[in-house]
Order: C-alpha cells, then sequence, then structure tokens
C-alpha cells in the first residue's frame, strides 16, 4: 500500500507543478489554493509511504516522478522543448528510480 501512496504523492507533485506554471503565466490568487492543496496532498501521501519504505529511496522516486512529469507536463500542456537529450535524461532519471526500487530490498 505504501507503494500506492508514493505514487499519488508523485502525480500530486504533478499536479502541483502544473498549478504553479499557471499561476506564473495568469497571476491568479486561484492557483495559489490548488499549490497549497496539491503540494500538502503530495507531502502527506509521502509522509505516510515514508511509514514502510526507506526514506531514501521514497524520496528519490518521488523526485524522479516530480521531475519527469513536471517536465512531461511542461512539454504537453505548455508547448515547452521537446529536445531529445531532454527527454534522454528524463528516461534515465525513470529508469534509475526504477534501478533503486530494486536494489533497496
Amino acid at each position: 500500500m505504501s507503494w500506492i501512496f508514493l505514487i499519488l504523492a508523485g502525480f500530486m507533485e504533478i499536479l502541483g507543478v502544473i498549478v504553479l506554471k499557471a499561476y506564473a503565466l495568469s497571476h491568479k490568487k486561484i492557483h495559489l489554493l490548488g499549490i497549497a492543496v496539491f503540494f500538502i496532498i503530495s507531502l502527506s501521501f509521502l509522509g505516510i509511504a515514508l511509514r514502510e519504505l526507506p526514506a531514501g529511496l521514497a524520496y528519490a522516486i518521488w523526485t524522479g516522478i516530480g521531475t519527469a512529469g513536471g517536465v512531461l507536463a511542461g512539454i504537453i500542456f505548455y508547448g515547452e522543448s521537446k529536445n531529445p537529450l531532454k527527454l534522454f535524461f528524463i528516461t534515465l532519471i525513470l529508469v534509475c528510480s526504477v534501478g533503486l526500487k530494486f536494489v533497496s530490498y
């Protein structure tokens, strides 16, 4: 169950980044509420996952999901660069996160 909470924490992080970008573009104050809600939920789920998972592993995977998802969300929703090297390095982050899971137990 802790893995589910960790993945949900990562997805809440991605949603927080999407709303953060929306705020940066529009400066609408309602986005600040969304940012706070998504990041609070993300950290709460991460805290729940940490009850059973090693801290280093959980944090690395959480940041990996957030980083990769944030970059992909920027490409999909905001037309940011699709530089092949950028995509290669995002793939490396995901591969390394999965690799950490395999060597952590």
